[in-house]
């Protein structure tokens, strides 16, 4: 955010699916209340006996207009040694290196 401020860049996040017909989005810190957290946090978000609830509130977003830059990518979490090894093949070797971390527990 302080970024976006910064490089006159708009920032915000959404409630939901920013690709959704309708969706709510706000652009203050002191709004990051309005996140269902709990969903956000959920493992299971889909499937019988899930509210609609923890379903669209698991697809919340945080949004930059325009660009966002590579260095400030810290980190990249992925699930196996497989994919961990294409990731590091993939990236540049001459600009920012985020660390990458083999993280299974990201997936669910």
């Amino acid at each position: 955010m302080d970024w976006a401020k910064d490089n006159n860049c708009c920032w915000a996040f959404t409630l939901s699916n920013a690709g959704a017909k309708f969706f709510e989005d706000y652009n203050k810190l002191s709004q990051l209340d309005k996140i269902n957290w709990q969903a956000v946090h959920a493992e299971q978000w889909s499937g019988e006996g899930v509210s609609s609830s923890i379903k669209e509130g698991k697809q919340a977003e945080f949004l930059i207009e325009c660009k966002f830059p590579w260095y400030l990518v810290e980190r990249i979490g992925i699930r196996s040694q497989a994919v961990y090894q294409q990731v590091v093949d993939m990236l540049p070797s001459r600009s920012h290196q985020p660390r990458v971390e083999i993280l299974p527990a990201w997936y669910y």
